[in-house]
C-alpha cells in the first residue's frame, strides 16, 4: 500500500484499565478482552492482538481521524454503562530492532467516553505482546493517510 505515512513516537505510561494493569475491580481482566466478542460480532477481529493497548506519544504532532477502517457505533458492552463508539485504523510499528508489528489504532470516541480522556497526541496501539517494550521507548508509527492524517 502505498499511502504508508511515518512519525516517531514515544511510549508513554496509560491508564492500564485496557490490559486490567489499573487494578481496577470492575475490569480486572482489561477492558479490551471483555470488548473482544463484541467487536467480533460485528466483523473487527481482534483474537490474534494483545488485550491491552500501547500508549504512543506522537508530539509535536498530532492526528485527524478520515476514514476509519471499523467504526463500531453505540455498543453496548457493559450493561450498567452508556453506549459507546469506536474507530479503528490500520498501522504498523517498527522497532529499532528491526521488528515491524502489525496493529490498529483503538479510538474510543471521546465523545461516548467521557472518563480515561487521551491527549492530542496520543494514540492507543493493538498489537500482538511486545515482551521488552518500555516506557519512553521510541517506535516508529506507520498509519494509512486515508484514514488517518498526521499534522
Amino acid at each position: 500500500m502505498s499511502n504508508w505515512v511515518q512519525v516517531k513516537g514515544i511510549v508513554k505510561k496509560g491508564y492500564g484499565v485496557a490490559s486490567g494493569k489499573s487494578g481496577n475491580p470492575r475490569f480486572p481482566q482489561g477492558t479490551i478482552e471483555i470488548q473482544k466478542p463484541f467487536f467480533s460480532e460485528l466483523g473487527v477481529k481482534l483474537d490474534q492482538y494483545f488485550s491491552g493497548t500501547i500508549n504512543l506519544s506522537i508530539s509535536p504532532h498530532e492526528y485527524e481521524i478520515i476514514n476509519a477502517k471499523y467504526t463500531c457505533k453505540n455498543l453496548q458492552w457493559l450493561p450498567d454503562n452508556p453506549a459507546e463508539d469506536f474507530s479503528f485504523f490500520d498501522c504498523r510499528i517498527r522497532r529499532d530492532t528491526g521488528e515491524v508489528l502489525d496493529g490498529l489504532i483503538y479510538y474510543p470516541h471521546p465523545e461516548t467516553k467521557p472518563e480515561h480522556f487521551q491527549s492530542a497526541d496520543i494514540l492507543e496501539i493493538i498489537t500482538t505482546y511486545v515482551n521488552d517494550l518500555k516506557y519512553g521507548d521510541e517506535l516508529i508509527l506507520e498509519v494509512d493517510s486515508q484514514q488517518i492524517n498526521i499534522y
